[in-house]
C-alpha cells in the first residue's frame, strides 16, 4: 500500500473530465487525450475489492479517480452490482449460507441440551436467499455511496482500450463514452468457466455465479470439481440438508497439503456430503420431467454410468476474466477439472 501511495503521488495534474458522444470520432479524441488533455489521473478498470480500494487510496491521496465496472451476465443470466465477486458471488453470500447450515445443525444438537425442538427442522431456500441476496444489494449501494464520498467517478460500462490512455465504453442507450488517465489499473478479476467439452455443460449446468443467485432451491445437486469453491459449495448445500454429490476427477484441493485436504474430505463425507472419486462426467441431457441426467466415466476402469440430479454445479479451474479490455486479450487456461 505504502509503494502504491508513493506512485499515487507522482501522477500527474488533474484535467476537467468530458464524455463525448464518439460516432466515427475515437480516433481523433483518442489522438487528443494522448496530447495531454486526459480526463484523469487515474481510471480503475474493474470494480471489485483490489479496484475500490486502489481508487480510494488514490482519491484519498488527492487524485482525480474514475471507476469503470460492468458485469457480463453468467450464461444463466445471472447479473448483480458494484463490489466484484467477494461481495456478490463469493466470500459474503457463502458465508451467510454457510452460517445457515451451521445453525441448522446446531438445532439438531438443540435437543441434547434440553431444548424442547420438534426434529426434522425444515429449511427454506428462498427465505434465506431473499435475506442474503437482499444483504448483498445493501453492500452494492454501500460501495457507490463510498465511491461519492470519496469524489471518484463510476460509470457502469465496459470498457475497452483505444490506446494506452484512453478507453471506450457503451452506456445505456447506446451512447460511447471516451475516458482517458494518465495511468490504467486493470482490476477485472476472474470468472468461473464451463466445461464446453462435455456435451449439456453450458446448456443445463450452473456455477458459482448463480448458485448464491437462485429463487428455488437446487434440490440435489451435483458438485463437479474438487477445489475450495466445490468444497465450500458442497458443504453448505449439506449442511441445510440438500441431496449434495462432488465429482472428483483425480485429487481434491490440488495445491494444497493433501493429509489436511483427505481430513476435510472424511468430515465432508461423515456429515453427508456423497463422492465420486476417479470420475469425469462426459454428458449432462434433460430428462422429460425436467430432472438432469449426468452420465460420466470411471477413469480407472473406462466404464460409464448415470445420475440424476436436480442442478449439476461446475466448479472448476476457473479462467481469466471475459471483461479484460479487448486490446489486453484473453490469457487462456487450459487445465480441465481437478
Amino acid at each position: 500500500m505504502a509503494a502504491m501511495a508513493v506512485a499515487l503521488r507522482g501522477l500527474g495534474g488533474r484535467f476537467r473530465w468530458r464524455t463525448q458522444a464518439v460516432a466515427g470520432g475515437v480516433r481523433g479524441a483518442a489522438r487528443g487525450a494522448a496530447a495531454g488533455q486526459r480526463d484523469y489521473d487515474l481510471l480503475v478498470i474493474g470494480g471489485g475489492s483490489g479496484g475500490l480500494a486502489c481508487a480510494k487510496e488514490a482519491a484519498q491521496l488527492g487524485r482525480k479517480v474514475a471507476v469503470v465496472d460492468y458485469v457480463e451476465p453468467s450464461p444463466q443470466g445471472t447479473r448483480w452490482g458494484l463490489g466484484g465477486t467477494c461481495v456478490n458471488v463469493g466470500c459474503i453470500p457463502k458465508k451467510l449460507m454457510h452460517q445457515a447450515a451451521l445453525l441448522g445443525g446446531l438445532i439438531q444438537d438443540a435437543p441434547h441440551y434440553g431444548w424442547e425442538v420438534a426434529q426434522p427442522v425444515p429449511h427454506d431456500w428462498r427465505k434465506m436467499a431473499e435475506a442474503v441476496q437482499n444483504h448483498v444489494k445493501s453492500l452494492n449501494w454501500g460501495h457507490r455511496v463510498q465511491l461519492q464520498d470519496r469524489k471518484v467517478k463510476y460509470f457502469n460500462i465496459k470498457a475497452s482500450f483505444v490506446d494506452e490512455h484512453t478507453v471506450c465504453g457503451v452506456a445505456k442507450g447506446g451512447k460511447e463514452i471516451l475516458l482517458s488517465a494518465d495511468h490504467i489499473i486493470i482490476a477485472t478479476g476472474g470468472r468461473p468457466r464451463y466445461p464446453m467439452h462435455i456435451e449439456g455443460a453450458l446448456e443445463y449446468g450452473i456455477t458459482s455465479d448463480d448458485i448464491f443467485w437462485l429463487k428455488e432451491s437446487p434440490g440435489k445437486t451435483l458438485v463437479v470439481g474438487a477445489s475450495y469453491v466445490a468444497l465450500e459449495c458442497a458443504g453448505f448445500l449439506t449442511g441445510i440438508g440438500l441431496d449434495t454429490t462432488v465429482m472428483i476427477r483425480s485429487i481434491p484441493l490440488r495445491g494444497f497439503d493433501q493429509q489436511m485436504s483427505s481430513m476435510v474430505i472424511e468430515h465432508m463425507a461423515s456429515h453427508g456430503t456423497r463422492f465420486l472419486r476417479g470420475c469425469a462426467p462426459s454428458r449432462v441431457r434433460r430428462l422429460p420431467d425436467g430432472h438432469l441426467q449426468v452420465t460420466w466415466e470411471d477413469c480407472t476402469t473406462g466404464k460409464e454410468d448415470t445420475g440424476t440430479f436436480d442442478t449439476v454445479l461446475w466448479a472448476i479451474a476457473p479462467r481469466i476474466s471475459a471483461c479484460l479490455p479487448t486490446t489486453v486479450g484473453h490469457a487462456k487456461n487450459q487445465r480441465r477439472y481437478q
